[in-house]
């Protein structure tokens, strides 16, 4: 007798670094004040940082005028428009 064959894996896939990283949301490139270059993916829910320039400015936030960088958080974090929301 033979083993059943082993389920299909289904693995993520890799992210594509040609498109920058991912932000996580409630983090400053989440946020509608951040200034960075950024892209909403396909989904309307990731949020992908330019692949080298992944620094802007907070405007008008508590952080104003400082550079903000991928894992910066606050607590006055505003949803930006451009993700689709939960």
């Amino acid at each position: 007798m033979t083993a059943p064959p082993a389920p299909p894996c289904h693995a993520s896939p890799l992210p594509d670094p040609s498109r920058g990283p991912v932000a996580e949301l409630r983090r400053c490139p989440t946020c509608k004040r951040w200034g960075g270059r950024r892209t909403v993916g396909e989904d309307g829910v990731t949020v992908h940082l330019h692949p080298t320039e992944q620094r802007g400015a907070c405007n008008e936030g508590p952080w104003h005028g400082s550079l903000r960088g991928p894992r910066n958080a606050c607590g006055q974090w505003l949803h930006w428009l451009a993700i689709a929301a939960d």
